[in-house]
């Protein structure tokens, strides 16, 4: 069964345990493979049927526990100055609480996509090709101008 925190349903089905990895040494960091936004989608939703809580889990309601969660997520970034990728030097528990809002976030996200009838993938991959157009690494390399500011 999946477990829950705070309404939500962890991805990977644990409680308890290393949902974050100890950080790595520097190079390429990817996802595993599994569970996709799909599995993540039904499983929240399994989650919300099961405690009828859809009918509070409408479109306001969840972009207003997204930025919550969002804003628990930024409590634990403030004050600290730059951080560094894969956060080295912070605590084991510390980067834990980070895997924790991330997942809500992340869930929170995908039931909003939901609601709203957004195919998330499609429109991340839509939105990627729209900002090459927008920013075209020949044009922008190495600067974080808007794009609204470029000449050509």
């Amino acid at each position: 069964m999946a477990a829950q925190q705070n309404g939500s349903v962890h991805a990977n089905g644990v409680a308890n345990g290393p949902a974050s990895p100890k950080p790595s040494e520097p190079g390429e960091f990817s996802f595993s493979a599994e569970p996709g936004l799909e599995h993540i989608r039904r499983l929240q939703a399994e989650f919300t049927a099961e405690r009828d809580w859809s009918q509070f889990h409408q479109p306001r309601n969840l972009l207003l526990a997204l930025v919550g969660e969002v804003g628990e997520l930024a409590e634990l970034f403030q004050w600290r100055g730059e951080v560094a990728e894969g956060l080295p030097d912070w605590s084991d528990a510390d980067r834990e609480r980070v895997s924790q809002e991330l997942s809500d976030v992340c869930i929170y996200l995908v039931e909003l996509a939901e609601k709203c009838r957004v195919d998330l993938p499609q429109a991340v991959l839509q939105k990627m090709e729209l900002n090459r157009r927008k920013y075209p690494a020949s044009k922008v390399h190495g600067s974080s101008k808007k794009y609204t500011e470029y000449t050509d």
